[in-house]
């Protein structure tokens, strides 16, 4: 109590003092709940609270703390006073990293009187550095969901099974290599995840979870599962893709309840034909039909396999002695030589949008690609990796080269990359080879010459322009170094746009670079051309100059009195001992560095227009767009078929890699929180050759019944890059600079709801309708209206969750292909006709909603059975018929 007293203490830190407490309160404490884990400091608010407040916080059922925060170990002593807690959250994640990857918490256990929890339901330990199950959580009675992802589990107690009330499990993206017997007596479990572990092989006692819904083992190293998967009779869902599996029982074709079999990404040559013939199954990316290899060759996970594996979220995939080739679903491909690896190697792979406070483009780069990040990071290959990755092709070849660059956790490098192009698309594949795995990205870059330079000195030529040479003489260097030339050929017109002036004309922009910080020994001979136009003939020596830049282009300075320039027809010499940009200018002005700055800053900008579009069936969906001032008009004839809207915004311009911002103003929001929105405003981050493209559904506060509301999105810019010239940035400060660009966004009067029209909906005649029983609370004929109109595009996944079969979803789709209002109205209330006498008919509709990714809805119906609820408790109170209850179950809290 002492120390916790001393952190107590520490109000300058936490930034309140004894006196803001009751604010803290009101701000943090809502009745029985604590969700501390948006703030910072949310454990010295938690600590600050429970020693002011003490009564009330020992009251709090529902408490969620971030296990990034520094605090942590000094606020676990004091969970276990809080008796009443039954729902506990202490994720990391909250933080990232500079690489932009999510930062694991600080746990690494638990305190032993933690079992002292009796009302604890619901307990999420993800993204912390777990390596064993903490032993008190064994002593948890009333537990019915852990999560324990993404930490680093080896292996689970042998007495799991005691958490016998377990309905919710996951332990994904651990290092789980085998599963305790005990695990087959969680007779209560309704949903497992273990996947993206090391799972080699099951125990028999996985058939013993009867009633398991879902089951998620894929991402591990299975070859066989066992026949007693069969005996999961209430199984809805099975994963096993990306495995190793070579075999699987034809009993699961026989799960009466099964509606989705994945097996995708294994080493299945042949199938059970009952298995084959399910509609339900997947099997893409198996080696279905192929003859067995031989010996010599390996086996599945050989040379001779090609797996497929999804981009789309984090995924993994083994790589063993034998070698193999690799194909992602977003286009990436490996091949691992044999012998690359000695033992079984696990990678990990996700697709990332780069962050430009990480991923640095230096000057006159476009970024063509999104960020590969392959683990685990710096493992050493005992043969080289060969690559390819797609990108978009860059629009200069002859000026701009294509190559892959890679983080080796302190500085991004470039590796020595071929490109090859894709017939008739507008991609192409960069392909290197690798000793290592890190963070892989594809940037086009000015071409870059290079040569080491001995003392016996050299010559290097551009191959962009070879008029431009560059001459080292010998004894110009003791030790040997390494030089890279770079040219920016300049077109005359944009030095005529920028400057008003059709006497200004400017060489190309030479940039050179050394690995020493020693200057030359001897001067070294430049030879640059002529600006256009100009030859030795009619040259005007006072108009010609010379000019110097630093490495940012910040500051040009005239060095042509610096220097002796000598002159030929078609060019200019001169001598340097050190490198950086040089340009050569031929105007009448007489102090040219403010106008080789503004050019130099313009030919690092591009011209874009926003566009902000409505889908035309649905207008609340609308489509925001930064795109290319030349690719505008395409872009909207792609999109005209299925979206309208206004005209795109005037032309603005902005740097590679620059943040801007979109807000909906005007009585128009955006829908639902997003991870991307920052202060209501949706972030975005411009790459030129990427798209800079986002569809968002968009609400308003204000009533649509009487007439439509007409808003708009406005265009802000947002963080100044670190490397775009100071006087851009200077332009760009105060708030009327920060607006970019407003477009008109009008959503349309709401015609009258289903539940308010009173004839027969939409063609459909149903009789009254009421789910459930007096107790619990009714579901109605507008209940289920209410909620058919929020089900959109998932009414598909909701129906087989719901019990539907493949064939009836399809003949509903088919019989209403015309409108999805009917395909939803279909679905739901024919499982309704069908269930309306079961008893248990609301709770399954509630699992479907979550077992389909709609905990929103889920949420609603909950809403509507808690007020029947309370309907019902006080017609019995009136009635003075009120009987003491102990039967109410405790509602288990979800994320």
């Amino acid at each position: 109590m002492q120390n916790m007293a001393e952190l107590l203490g520490l109000r300058d830190e936490c930034g309140e003092g004894t006196s803001g407490a009751p604010a803290l309160a009101g701000s943090c404490l809502a009745d029985n709940r604590l969700n501390l884990d948006v703030y910072p400091d949310g454990c010295c608010r938690f600590l600050r609270l429970f020693k002011e407040q003490r009564e009330e916080v020992v009251q709090v059922e529902f408490l969620r703390l971030s296990s990034n925060d520094r605090l942590l170990g000094t606020t676990l002593g004091s969970l276990p006073h809080l008796k009443h807690l039954k729902s506990l959250v202490l994720k990391g994640g909250h933080a990232r990293d500079e690489f932009g990857s999510f930062q694991h918490g600080s746990l690494t256990s638990l305190p032993p009187d933690f079992g002292n929890l009796r009302c604890l339901t619901h307990l999420d330990l993800s993204f912390n550095r777990l390596s064993t199950l903490p032993s008190c959580i064994l002593h948890l009675p009333n537990l019915r969901v852990l999560l324990v992802s993404h930490n680093s589990l080896v292996t689970l107690p042998e007495d799991f099974g005691c958490l016998s009330k377990l309905t919710f499990f996951s332990a994904m993206k651990n290092q789980l290599k085998g599963l305790p017997q005990s695990i087959g007596k969680l007779s209560m479990l309704q949903d497992l995840d273990l996947s993206e572990n090391a799972l080699e092989s099951l125990p028999e006692e996985v058939g013993n979870l009867h009633n398991c819904r879902e089951l998620d083992l894929s991402g591990n190293h299975l070859s066989s599962i066992p026949d007693s998967l069969a005996n999961l009779k209430s199984l809805h869902q099975l994963h096993l893709h990306s495995n190793l599996l070579v075999t699987v029982p034809a009993s699961l074709a026989s799960l009466p309840s099964l509606s989705r079999l994945d097996l995708q990404n294994n080493c299945l040559r042949a199938v059970p034909p009952e298995i084959q013939a399910s509609p339900f199954v997947r099997l893409r990316g198996n080696p279905l039909g192929e003859t067995e290899p031989s010996p010599q060759a390996g086996n599945c996970r050989a040379s001779a396999a090609v797996l497929f594996h999804s981009c789309i979220s984090s995924a993994s995939f083994t790589v063993t002695s034998e070698g193999c080739r690799v194909v992602l679903a977003c286009g990436v491909h490996f091949y691992f030589p044999p012998g690359a690896v000695s033992d079984p190697l696990w990678i990990c792979f996700r697709s990332l949008m780069p962050d430009p406070r990480w991923v640095k483009l230096r000057h006159h780069d476009v970024l063509l690609s999104r960020v590969l990040e392959l683990q685990p990071h710096g493992v050493q290959f005992q043969q080289e990796v060969h690559m390819w990755m797609p990108c978009v092709s860059p629009q200069t070849l002859h000026q701009h080269e294509v190559v892959i660059r890679t983080f080796s956790g302190q500085s991004w490098s470039d590796l020595r990359t071929r490109v090859e192009p894709k017939a008739e698309s507008t991609m192409c594949v960069a392909y290197c080879t690798v000793l290592h795995f890190s963070w892989f990205l594809v940037v086009s870059r000015l071409v870059q010459n290079e040569c080491k330079v001995s003392k016996e000195g050299t010559l290097l030529f551009s191959s962009v322009d070879p008029n431009i040479k560059v001459i080292f003489p010998s004894g110009v260097t003791k030790e040997p170094r390494s030089v890279k030339l770079q040219v920016l050929p300049v077109p005359t017109k944009e030095i005529e746009e920028i400057t008003a002036n059709t006497g200004c004309r400017a060489s190309p922009l030479l940039y050179l670079s050394q690995d020493s910080l020693v200057d030359f020994l001897k001067p070294v001979r430049i030879q640059l051309p002529l600006p256009p136009g100009v030859t030795g003939l009619t040259l005007d020596r006072s108009r010609l100059h010379l000019l110097h830049g630093d490495l940012e282009g910040e500051t040009w300075n005239d060095i042509t009195s610096e220097v002796v320039l000598e002159f030929t027809h078609l060019y200019a010499v001169f001598e340097v001992t050190h490198f950086s940009w040089y340009w050569l200018w031929y105007t009448t002005k007489t102090y040219i560095g403010g106008i080789a700055k503004k050019v130099y800053e313009r030919l690092r900008l591009y011209q874009v227009n926003f566009i902000a579009l409505q889908r035309k069936k649905d207008p609340e969906q609308v489509l925001l767009q930064c795109v290319p001032k030349h690719k505008v008009d395409p872009v909207l004839k792609k999109l005209q078929d299925r979206y309208r809207g206004p005209e795109p915004s005037d032309m603005v311009e902005m740097f590679e890699g620059e943040q801007f911002f979109a807000a909906f103003e005007r009585g128009i929001s955006i829908d639902m929180d997003r991870p991307d929105c920052v202060d209501g405003r949706l972030s975005f981050i411009f790459y030129s050759r990427l798209k800079n493209m986002k569809e968002i559904y968009v609400t308003s506060p204000v009533d649509r019944k009487g007439q439509a509301v007409k808003g708009q999105v406005s265009f802000y810019r947002g963080a100044v890059p670190d490397s775009i010239p100071e006087d851009a940035s200077r332009r760009r400060k105060g708030p009327d600079s920060l607006w970019l660009a407003t477009l008109p966004i009008k959503l349309p009067q709401l015609k009258p709801r289903w539940d308010e029209n009173p004839g027969p909906l939409y063609g459909f005649s149903f009789p009254p309708l009421n789910l459930g029983n007096a107790e619990t609370g009714y579901l109605t004929q507008a209940n289920l209206l209410s909620i058919a109109r929020r089900v959109g595009a998932d009414w598909q996944s909701i129906g087989l969750s719901l019990g539907l079969t493949y064939q009836q979803i399809e003949r509903i789709g088919y019989n209403n292909r015309e409108d999805l209002n009917k395909q939803i109205l279909d679905m739901l209330f024919s499982w309704a006709q069908q269930n309306s006498e079961d008893p248990d008919c609301v709770s399954k509709l509630i699992t479907a909603m979550k077992e389909s990714g709609r905990q929103d809805i889920a949420d609603e119906i909950e809403a509507i059975i808690e007020l029947g609820r309370q309907k019902y408790s006080e017609s019995i109170r009136r009635v003075g018929l009120e009987q003491d209850s102990s039967t109410g179950d405790s509602a288990v809290a979800t994320m």
